[in-house]
């Protein structure tokens, strides 16, 4: 292995020595940036999943979301909760034929359309 003069290592330290300087001074400013962007709320990085704040379509954040209206099973006379694993029927109705579930609720769907009628007219 040859012998390399001093002075040819000192170049090579001093360039060495530069080049991790001006990595370290890069990465600081990159760094510095990065933390008054984001306390100043711009270009934060985020990580994945919604947006913060975004609740969904309509509703105003902080406000809880409305539950829909408790549904019974469509049989005359049942006073039970439908269930949509039975297919929104009770669970003593659940295994009658769909015909005759359809044609309750037909029935119940023109019992409320005769009772709008009358109260309109």
């Amino acid at each position: 292995m040859p012998r390399q003069s001093s002075g040819s290592i000192a170049a090579i330290v001093s360039q060495f020595v530069d080049q991790l300087t001006s990595a370290l001074e890069s990465e600081a400013l990159d760094r510095a940036r990065e933390a008054v962007l984001s306390a100043v709320g711009i270009g934060a990085r985020r990580g994945p999943g919604r947006p913060a704040g975004s609740r969904g379509p309509g509703r105003p954040p902080g406000r809880p979301r409305k539950k829909p209206p408790i549904q019974y099973c469509p049989v005359p006379g049942c006073k039970n909760r439908a269930a949509p694993v039975f297919g929104m029927v009770c669970s003593e109705h659940k295994d009658l034929p769909k015909s005759k579930i359809n044609k309750f609720r037909a029935d119940r769907r023109a019992e409320k359309a005769k009772a709008k009628a009358k109260g309109k007219a």
